[in-house]
This record gives structure tokens, sequence and C-alpha cells, in this order.
């Protein structure tokens, strides 16, 4: 099922910016807050700098017995242990979008090894991927990452194994932003 989400950057929310950085190309503006609202907003809200947008949807580039994995490995969103999250929205090039939908499935997983990768950090990181790329908006995924603690080393890892990968070649912007919910 479809899900929308709008993230709210600001100075209210749920979480606390800890780092707002860009990896590749420009930035955000810089906020101290971030807020989601599990439904589209098509106005920034009063309070808010910025507001990105994005979908759910089916995972586009898994095999059937992939899926199966992912879905019995993944853990929910909101667990009470995880404290810290990151946000990354990623815009690919013009390049990677010409590509065929089995070229990219070939960079993505044969060459990068991007759902094995991710594989290997679960159930430790939840995640959830929003689709912004049909929807108009500045970045074609927002990528959301939930753990504790605990677990920040392995989220490192796991995001310079990817940043690593032939599939990076095709990113022209990422902004990666660290956070923490309060109380933890």
């Amino acid at each position: 099922m479809n899900r929308d989400f709008t993230f709210l950057g600001g100075a209210a929310g749920a979480w606390r910016v800890v780092t707002l950085a860009p990896v590749v190309g420009a930035s955000l503006d810089p906020v101290e807050r971030l807020r989601i609202v599990d439904r589209r907003l098509d106005a920034l809200p009063e309070g808010a700098r910025w507001m990105l947008r994005g979908v759910t949807s089916h995972e586009r580039y898994v095999t059937r017995a992939e899926h199966a994995t992912l879905a019995a490995k993944s853990p929910p969103l909101g667990r009470p242990a995880a404290t810290r999250a990151a946000m990354i929205p990623i815009r690919k090039s013009a390049e990677w979008w010409g590509l065929a939908q089995d070229e990219r499935r070939s960079i993505l997983e044969a060459r990068s090894s991007h759902i094995e990768t991710g594989l290997a950090y679960l159930p430790a990181v939840a995640r959830r991927l929003h689709h912004g790329r049909d929807l108009g908006e500045p970045f074609d995924f927002v990528t959301w990452f939930e753990y504790a603690p605990a677990d920040s080393g392995a989220f490192e890892e796991l995001v310079a194994r990817l940043r690593r990968t032939d599939e990076w070649a095709y990113v022209e912007r990422e902004v990666d932003i660290r956070l923490a919910r309060d109380g933890g």
C-alpha cells in the first residue's frame, strides 16, 4: 500500500537534528528539528524552513526471494530503543534514469550488492524508502533509517559500504541528516 509522508525541517518535531551536511551537491538549509507527517502537505507550515515529500511504494528492484527475506528480517520503525535516525535524501543523475530497469537492477545488486549489503545490517537498522521523483520533488528518494545508539557504528559502516559502490557514481545530490529522538 502506498503512503504519503512529508518531512518538515524547522523548529519543531520529535527528532533533533544532530548534523546536516551535503555529501554531493547542494545542502538543505540548517534546521534544529525534524517533524514527520504521515500525509502529503501541499504548503510549507508556519515554522518550517523546508519540506520533502515522498510516497512509500512496492520495492522496485527486488526479486521475490529478496522481498521475502527483507520482510522477515526488517524490524518496525518506532522501536523504543531506536533513538537515533538518519534521513538521507538522494537524487540520481539523468544517466541513471535513462537506463532500462534491468540495467539499473544490475548496477544496484549484481555490481553494487545494495540489497545484500542492507540485509547484513537487519534487524539492527530499520529502514523505509520514500519515492519523490514521480511527485516532482527535488530528491528522487528520501531514505529513512532508525537504530539504537549501540548500533551507530554498524549504521556508519552500512552507509560507507554503500557509498563505495558503482551505484553511487550516479548520485548527483545527497544530504546526510543525523537525528536523535528526545529522551535518547
